[in-house]
Parts: C-alpha cells; sequence; structure tokens
C-alpha cells in the first residue's frame, strides 16, 4: 500500500503496511490489509512489494488473513505459501468496502467454524444466540420467552420507528425503504445512501468473519440469503453507522448522489465508532468462547 499524508491516514480505515507497522504480537494477527503492489516469494517467505518499490516481510505464520484490495498482484507461489501457514486470502474493495471472494486453506484451524455450526445446528443453542443478538437493541425487554418470529416482529417496528425519527430530527421527507435490485437510481436519496453505507458494511463485516475463521452462510436470525451472519451481524451497527448517516447526508447533498462523500462519510465513522476492535469482541461474546462455555 503506498504512503499517504497524516490526513489521508485518518481517513483510512487501514493503516499502510511498513516494516515499522507490522504488528508484533504472540498470537496470530486477524489480518492485513494490502493495496497497489504485488505479493510473491523470496526465500520461501512472502514479501510484499508496493507501489514505491518498497519491500516488506510479511510474517505469514502470524497472519489469519491478508486482504488484497485494488492493484494487488499476487504469485501462484505466494497463494501457495499462504496455504501452507494457515492464511487465507480475501479479495476486496478500497478498505475492504466490497467483498468480492474468499481463498481458505484447506488446512486452516476450523475451531471458531465449528463452534458456530454447533451453536446454529441446534435449534435450543440458536435460538440463545438469536436473543443474544436482540437483546443489543432491546436492553430492557424479556425475551427470554419469545419466539424468533416475535422477536423479528419486534425488531420490524423498531426500525420503522427509527426511520422516522431520524427523518424528523433531520428534517428529511421519509416515504420508507425502498430500493430495487440492479435499479439503485429509481430510490430517493436518503435510500440510495441507506443501500450504499449497507454494502460498504456488509464488506467490512465479510472480511472480518473470513478472517476469524467463521462462516458469513451460518446464521442465526436471517435465513433464505447469501450471507444470514452478515446480515445478524449488520443488524447491531446500522442503526448508528448506517441510518443515522443516510438521514443527517441527505440534505447536505443537495438532492444529488455523490459516491465520494458517502464513502468519505462511512469511512469517518467507522474510524470514530471503533467498528474494527467492536466486531471481534461482539462475535467472540455472542458466538465465541465466552458463549460457548454456558454450553459445556
Amino acid at each position: 500500500m503506498p504512503p499517504c499524508s497524516d490526513a489521508q491516514a485518518s481517513r483510512r480505515l487501514f493503516i499502510p503496511i511498513k516494516r515499522e507497522t507490522l504488528p508484533r504480537v504472540s498470537d496470530k494477527y486477524p489480518f492485513l490489509y494490502l493495496e497497489r503492489g504485488r505479493l510473491e516469494i523470496d526465500d520461501s517467505s512472502l514479501k510484499w512489494i508496493d507501489a514505491d518499490g518498497d519491500r516488506v516481510r510479511l510474517p505469514v505464520a502470524t497472519i489469519n488473513a491478508l486482504l488484497l484490495g485494488p492493484g494487488t498482484s499476487v504469485t501462484h507461489e505466494a497463494v501457495k505459501t499462504a496455504a501452507a501457514a494457515n492464511c487465507s486470502l480475501c479479495w476486496v474493495g478500497e478498505d475492504s468496502l466490497l467483498f468480492y471472494a474468499a481463498g481458505c486453506s484447506p488446512t486452516a484451524n476450523t475451531r471458531n467454524l465449528l463452534r458456530q455450526a454447533r451453536l446454529a445446528a441446534h435449534p435450543e443453542h440458536s435460538l440463545s444466540v438469536a436473543r443474544a443478538f436482540f437483546a443489543r437493541r432491546f436492553p430492557d425487554a424479556d425475551l427470554n420467552k419469545k419466539t424468533l418470529q416475535e422477536m423479528m416482529g419486534m425488531e420490524g417496528l423498531r426500525v420503522r420507528k427509527l426511520y422516522e425519527e431520524k427523518a424528523r430530527q433531520y428534517n428529511v421527507g421519509w416515504k420508507g425503504r425502498s430500493f430495487t435490485p440492479g435499479r439503485f437510481e429509481l430510490s430517493d436519496l436518503t435510500n440510495q445512501i441507506l443501500t450504499s453505507a449497507n454494502a460498504a458494511l456488509y464488506g467490512v463485516l465479510c472480511s472480518c468473519v473470513h478472517a476469524l475463521g467463521y462462516s458469513p452462510h451460518l446464521g442465526f436470525i436471517h435465513s433464505g440469503s447469501p450471507l444470514p451472519f452478515i446480515y445478524d451481524l449488520a443488524d447491531l451497527y446500522k442503526e448508528e453507522l448506517c441510518v443515522d448517516l443516510a438521514f443527517s447526508l441527505t440534505l447536505h447533498l443537495a438532492g444529488v448522489y455523490n459516491k465520494y462523500t458517502v464513502s468519505e462519510a462511512f469511512r469517518k465513522r467507522v474510524l470514530n465508532m471503533k467498528l474494527l476492535e467492536r466486531i471481534p469482541e461482539d462475535i467472540d461474546c455472542l458466538i465465541g468462547e465466552r458463549h460457548a462455555r454456558r454450553y459445556r
């Protein structure tokens, strides 16, 4: 990733990878983000060559996943070396705001995936996880006897009221959530911002979920979609990140959607709310080791 100024760095979700910025931790580091450069091997170790020709050896044995952003290329030998070290590769958009694909090594540690699968496959445990998710949005409600359908109904009503409250707060006309797949331009400005911010959030979550060794396909609330676990997680952050952003930006954009303004505002909010720190902590609390101890 090329060097950037302090002002540019403050707007990025991921810091540039240089020798001095490599993580120094005793355990596996969740992920590193790379862009505009080449990933290859040097004496059987991974080497990153950025757009300025700077070379950085990557401690692949201590990295769970490499997020390959725009302008990256990777050699066949580099993929083999990463796979041998149980390091996954993910292909993402800038700052991982879009997620395209992931390559996982056949020898990767499946501990987290197996725990997630056991919880998702057990009706009682799956419902318990769902209640834990909903308890984040309904901290004062007694959910112990609520069915999944009842909690989803509560959530739907909460979200509709949230839209109305934000519309009043920011003095924005609101006729309801509207999105036609493939026809982005048919939505009003607030809905366009919502759709873009949601998509960016899904990209960040996909990258984190893959890097932590979980599956985006095993959800506890959502179903019938390709990424149910991503949608489960996204609902934890949408109010603070996407919904407020959409209504607050509507008047500022004066009726004309600007993807650069939306992207910049989204990045700023992700940084301010420390989302990249919160996601692993929330997953661990909801379905990780701390949750698993209840069912041993």
